[in-house]
């Protein structure tokens, strides 16, 4: 039993904060505080590392959020038992948009920090760990290794995985459809102390695409609607985008950035060319680019009318939304206009449709903060984790309940 009944994480590739985002809003019946304490975090970038910085520093100690290689870094600077290790390694070199991938590049070199992961586990012991990636992750051969890692005589052999699981955020009340695959691992010593010799397993669904179908929560509660953008445009303030944000600067860690700006500071938009606004203007509720009359489309749209539906599209309001990507300000690259509205989502409603609250805060250039709003794992999709996480080690007796309306 912890003394200080708190279960430790460490954040691997950790981005802005948006797992920990999630394990840190994560509430447990009878809890007024979170029962994760995050005790060591790793991101090579520093705008990125910066912002995770800003947000959790007072709580994990600035000294313990490292801003560089994960190669370079010594798990033995943490220096406390670890419950829980997070992350997600980079997973451009999988991802489906990653045309060279499709042609089997092993060599990218985003497709082996996966090892350093690897690496840390060992050095660090947690009794369990969450890897999440993008989809295709399941079906790489780095997987397959990942895999064969636990088996007798491999480097994780002390661990025993889940069968992987892709999750879809909308099914764990995210307004928006993004598909993430998870993998669990308990660690074989922490699986025996079981009641049922049981290893953490995934959460289970709390909404639904077809509500009303008889799909129910094991606890027999139906199944919620997925919650669509209109909650997320609602709160949008009725004042026009700005297209900068105001100018100051911060240094979380030592390194001069602008920054840091607060989630609402964000509502910027940009300076649209004629033609872009004419496109806009002419694309109704729901609609994309095969909307846009022949004068303004372009001659690949024009060739191409069965291509993707979602560029220059707009986001349906009784939808969740697509996936947020690192570009969601350009809606050449996807569905990224306003419902209604004849411009592209601003840098705030990302945040929110990702579940990043109101006074989280943000460093670095326009750009910087657009790739972390877009590589973010939703907040609500980490928290839907951590719950599942904190029931199982209550289960084996790692943390203790608190009895009912006690509050801590």
């Amino acid at each position: 039993m912890l003394t200080d009944d708190s279960i430790t994480i460490v954040d691997l590739f950790s981005g802005c904060g948006g797992l920990t985002a999630g394990f840190h809003s994560f509430r447990a019946p009878g809890r007024n505080t979170s029962p994760f304490r995050t005790v060591g975090a790793v991101e090579h970038d520093i705008a990125a590392a910066s912002t995770y910085a800003a947000n959790f520093g007072a709580h994990t100690g600035v000294e313990r959020v490292h801003a560089g290689d994960i190669e370079v870094w010594d798990p033995a600077v943490v220096s406390e038992p670890v419950d829980v290790i997070l992350g997600g390694p980079p997973c451009q070199g999988f991802s489906a948009l990653n045309k060279k991938n499709l042609v089997k590049d092993l060599s990218d070199e985003r497709n082996v920090l996966w090892r350093e992961y690897v690496r840390v586990v060992r050095a660090l012991r947690p009794k369990v760990f969450v890897i999440e990636n993008v989809e295709r992750f399941l079906r790489s051969d780095e997987f397959a290794l990942l895999c064969a890692e636990v088996e007798p005589g491999g480097l994780l052999e002390e661990y025993e995985l889940a069968p992987a699981q892709v999750l879809n955020a909308a099914d764990h009340g995210v307004a928006q459809a993004r598909r993430r695959a998870i993998v669990l691992a308990t660690r074989r010593d922490v699986r025996a102390a079981h009641p049922e010799g049981a290893r953490l397993g995934y959460p289970d669904p709390t909404h639904t695409r077809t509500p009303g179908g008889g799909s129910s929560s094991p606890e027999g509660a139906p199944l919620l609607p997925w919650r669509t953008v209109e909650s997320i445009f609602a709160k949008t303030p009725a004042t026009t985008c700005v297209t900068d944000p105001p100018q100051r600067t911060c240094a979380p860690l030592g390194v001069e950035l602008p920054g840091a700006y607060r989630t609402f500071e964000l509502h910027l938009g940009r300076n649209p060319r004629p033609l872009s606004l004419r496109r806009y203007q002419a694309i109704p509720p729901g609609g994309n680019r095969n909307d846009l009359p022949p004068e303004l489309s372009t001659p690949a749209w024009l060739r191409h009318r069965n291509g993707s539906g979602d560029v220059m599209g707009r986001l349906r309001i009784d939808r969740p939304s697509v996936t947020i990507r690192t570009e969601f300000f350009k809606p050449e690259k996807g569905r990224y206009l306003h419902p209604t509205e004849h411009r592209p989502i601003t840098h705030m409603e990302a945040a929110h449709i990702q579940g990043f609250a109101e006074d989280f805060r943000w460093c670095g250039s326009k750009l910087q903060i657009a790739r972390q709003i877009g590589n973010a794992v939703p907040v609500g999709l980490a928290s839907a984790l951590a719950g599942q996480v904190y029931r199982y080690l209550v289960e084996v007796g790692v943390v203790s309940d608190p009895p009912p309306n006690v509050t801590t």
